[in-house]
């Protein structure tokens, strides 16, 4: 008799590591603080980009949400490793989603992009996704 046994649980990169954690307390904050529900899915970005903006329009200075928007775009890429299958990856401390396609993705960095008033999570995640789809 030959005994199966259950093969290894899936594991993630070490670089994942960071941007997960980012991204898990981004949601618990919101869902805590704001009554703000984020499930993980490509539509709950266009409420994350709405929430940049407002915080941008309230004036906050950078310094005082940079924890925020690296969580946010953490989340974002998180997204983005979720829908298209990518994975994350880092290098001298930052963080990037390589999709299958082999295209790296910048999404702390489009969440900083966003509070300046130019850029788009959601637009990202469609140009990341979409470009694994073709």
């Amino acid at each position: 008799m030959t005994t199966r046994q259950a093969p290894p649980p899936a594991t993630r990169p070490s670089a994942a590591t960071k941007p997960v954690r980012w991204a898990a307390d981004a949601v618990s904050a919101l869902r805590e603080g704001a009554r703000v529900r984020l499930d993980y899915s490509a539509q709950s970005l266009w409420r994350v980009d709405r929430l940049i903006e407002e915080i941008r329009r309230e004036g906050a200075p950078y310094a005082a949400v940079e924890t925020v928007l690296r969580g946010l775009g953490a989340y974002a890429g998180e997204v983005v490793v979720r829908q298209a299958g990518a994975e994350w990856w880092t290098s001298a401390g930052d963080h990037w989603v390589r999709t299958p396609d082999g295209r790296l993705w910048d999404p702390v960095d489009e969440a900083r992009r966003c509070f300046a008033g130019d850029g788009s999570l959601r637009l990202l995640c469609r140009d990341a996704t979409g470009a694994v789809r073709r």
